[in-house]
């Protein structure tokens, strides 16, 4: 087996860092539901329809690898000054800023280099995704910002939300974040530095085509499609699957979609498993892995279960 590339060094300086180990922190309490154990959780009674609805040989994909593909993060000091963000799709349901102080600590390296936004072009571009998720590591604060764009003026986005890392805050009932489902976006990711460490400890972000309303912990809806998943529904890899051929990393990925599960956060592809950006990342590695595993891999746990 190959082995990854070399860790990214530090960009820019030692406060900002795209792909910050975070040194090693666990976000949001142990008792959130990103750091939920499920291996115990009842099935839900759809379990078996929910599956078909997805096809049962609907292979997984990382939908993730090194640059462009994935989502980038980056962590940052306090010190960072903060930008005005004008929100043009969710504004009333965006956060401006956390506290009394307004504003995103976007770093400027983002509006001239790539691999800050999601898709990675300088500044954003206009089209795709365009997460940006930025971590203050002295403030243990997370903001996540959907659709960015630097326009030569400003920053825009169409949605936005900050996250206090030390506590369960949810979104109030109905408003998205900077996902569909008003969820948190990091938390759910793979994470080179954490696969690497051991078996993953949280939740996974997955995508199916379509979706149905939402459950806790979700709190907004992105469709409502008959049969399919609700926003929030939890999948759960079956113990009876064979993972021990594959590179450690890899299985510690697969051990915590057995412990932890998937959560669905948003339509897109069927059964894409979200991760970070990250030039370490083998996807010649990664892609078979993913494919052997199949939709009929997975049980869908009770919704709303907690």
């Amino acid at each position: 087996m190959s082995t990854p590339a070399p860790a990214p060094s530090v960009h820019t300086s030692t406060l900002v860092q795209l792909n910050d180990d975070l040194a090693g922190r666990r976000l949001f309490p142990s008792d959130n539901w990103w750091n939920q154990e499920i291996t115990s959780a009842p099935l839900d009674p759809q379990s078996d329809a929910f599956i078909n609805f997805i096809g049962r040989t609907r292979t997984s994909h990382p939908d993730f690898g090194p640059p462009p593909y994935g989502i980038p993060y980056v962590g940052v000091g306090s010190g960072e000054p903060r930008a005005p963000v004008t929100f043009v799709d969710y504004g009333d349901e965006s956060d401006n800023g956390f506290g009394s102080e307004r504003g995103y600590p976007i770093p400027d390296a983002a509006k001239t280099q790539p691999n800050f936004i999601e898709g990675g072009r300088a500044g954003g571009g206009s089209d795709g995704d365009r997460h940006v998720l930025i971590v203050d590591r002295d403030r243990w604060l997370l903001f996540e910002l959907f659709a960015t764009r630097w326009t030569g003026q400003r920053w825009e986005a169409g949605s936005g939300a900050v996250y206090d890392l030390a506590a369960n805050g949810r979104r109030p009932e109905g408003w998205t974040s900077a996902d569909a489902a008003g969820l948190a976006i990091l938390p759910g990711l793979v994470r080179f530095d954490e696969a690497m460490r051991g078996p993953i400890q949280h939740a996974l972000r997955v995508t199916v085509r379509s979706t149905n309303g939402y459950v806790w912990p979700a709190s907004h809806r992105a469709g409502s499609t008959g049969g399919a998943l609700p926003l929030g529904a939890r999948l759960r890899l079956k113990t009876s699957k064979d993972i021990s051929r594959y590179p450690v990393y890899i299985q510690n990925i697969f051990r915590g979609m057995q412990t932890h599960g998937l959560i669905v956060a948003d339509n897109g592809s069927d059964m894409y498993v979200s991760g970070a950006m990250d030039p370490r990342w083998n996807n010649d590695e990664l892609n078979p892995a993913f494919r052997a595993l199949t939709a009929a891999d997975f049980d869908v746990i009770r919704l709303g279960w907690r």
